[in-house]
């Protein structure tokens, strides 16, 4: 590889680093902004992460099709244009009667509109980066670097948001959070304009029909398992830290644990820098060891994680972030380090020996992270009849499908012509 191409390359793959921070920056505004909704509708909480992930079922294969007709730069510029129009629609809800039930409408278009832009980024950064690795455990590498920006910008979201929010009362509305929506918008603006004055060096893309290219990609058994594992693995890491966030949230009046969202907002931020921690350490070893094997052990791991949580007793407790909080939530909140190197590990298995069907693939693979918003809703709708910590039963039987992939699922192999 010549020099130029080299500094083409290294260019190109900071820049998709910096589109993976902007991706968990977007998604994870969603649970804590639930927090407030949930004090004006009970049913609310959870529904703008919904609308976030639904997003993904309309636009992952749309995403593919972008790639293919105008390459990644220009999709990437259209993910960022979306994003600041999804954030504006929230803005202009948070300048609305709170009372008013067509102001959650709005806002929920808002949070749609962002999933849009989630969606597109995340079709454009993960086979961006595994291509520029060459695959195998160097793609994998890549990607889990880029997680590591991921993970800090999901660890100080909830945090920030906490913070601007306070105590949540029926009072609270979508007003307190305006700065950290003008900042966002901001972010957007910058980030288009940086992305549009850099020179990006593009995988060759060839050009395919959108339907040949689908039925080429759903050939491979490892893709279809992959995407069911994706489906799954997206609503483990949303419903861990948001359901422990309710959890947390919940008043202490009415049998909860905390009541205070800023408190909660840090403590569920230690799981995403736990991720952090996973994706950097991901990052370091990814060369050596395979990412059959570190879906192996991680999923393993959460699974003992989550059914320690579950059986230890309610009135064993700690000190966590100057709060007193049940043992069972460092138990969910290391599940952080578990989750942290699934993302890379799935995508890169589900897409590895595909070629020239990887951008449709990774479209279909987007289309699934729709989970992320169906499995955390129906947790909740399972923690309303059954606890909040009870709920988690469900997260580990989606683990044990994981275990499943990576133990025989992930193996490369086409379908029975």
């Amino acid at each position: 590889m010549t020099t130029e191409k080299k500094n083409g390359a290294l260019v190109s793959i900071i820049a998709m680093m910096f589109l993976f921070a902007m991706i968990s920056f977007v998604t994870n505004m969603a649970a804590p902004f639930g927090t407030i909704w949930d004090d004006h509708y009970s049913w609310a909480g959870m529904m703008g992460n919904m609308m976030n992930f639904a997003a993904y079922l309309f636009m992952g294969i749309p995403a593919g099709i972008l790639i293919t007709k105008i390459g990644y730069k220009k999709t990437a510029l259209v993910a960022l244009a979306l994003g600041f129009v999804g954030m504006a629609v929230q803005y202009l809800s948070s300048t609305m009667s709170a009372t008013e039930f067509s102001t959650y409408i709005i806002y929920l278009v808002g949070a749609f509109i962002c999933g849009f832009c989630v969606c597109i980024l995340n079709t454009v950064v993960n086979p961006m980066l595994n291509l520029l690795g060459g695959g195998g455990n160097r793609g994998n590498q890549l990607i889990q670097t880029g997680g590591s920006l991921n993970s800090l910008a999901a660890t100080l979201t909830p945090m920030l948001v906490g913070m601007l929010i306070g105590e949540t009362t029926e009072k609270t509305t979508m007003e307190s959070v305006q700065p950290l929506l003008i900042i966002a918008m901001a972010i957007f603006l910058v980030s288009f304009a940086i992305i549009y004055f850099t020179k990006l060096q593009e995988p060759e893309l060839e050009a395919q029909n959108v339907a040949d290219g689908v039925k080429g990609a759903m050939s491979y058994r490892h893709l279809v398992l992959g995407i069911i594992a994706i489906f799954f693995y997206v609503g483990i890491e949303v419903g861990i830290p948001s359901q422990l966030l309710f959890y947390l949230t919940e008043p202490v009046a009415e049998g909860g644990v905390l009541g205070s969202a800023p408190i909660a907002g840090t403590i569920a931020g230690i799981y995403w820098l736990l991720m952090l921690v996973g994706r950097f350490s991901s990052s370091l070893i990814s060369g050596k060891v395979s990412p059959r094997s570190q879906l192996i052990c991680t999923s393993a791991l959460a699974i003992l994680l989550l059914l320690a949580a579950i059986f230890m007793p309610e009135d064993v407790k700690m000190t966590l972030k100057g709060a007193e909080v049940p043992v069972k939530v460092l138990f969910i909140i290391l599940c952080g380090i578990c989750t942290s190197v699934m993302w890379g590990v799935i995508f890169n298995l589900a897409t590895e020996g595909l070629g020239k069907f990887t951008a449709a693939a990774s479209g279909l693979f987007m289309t699934m992270v729709v989970g992320g918003g169906v499995m955390p809703l129906i947790q909740s709708f399972l923690a309303d009849a059954v606890g909040d910590i009870q709920s988690y039963w469900l997260v580990i039987a989606m683990l044990g499908y994981l275990l499943f992939y990576a133990l025989v699922g992930s193996k490369p192999a086409k379908q029975a012509e």
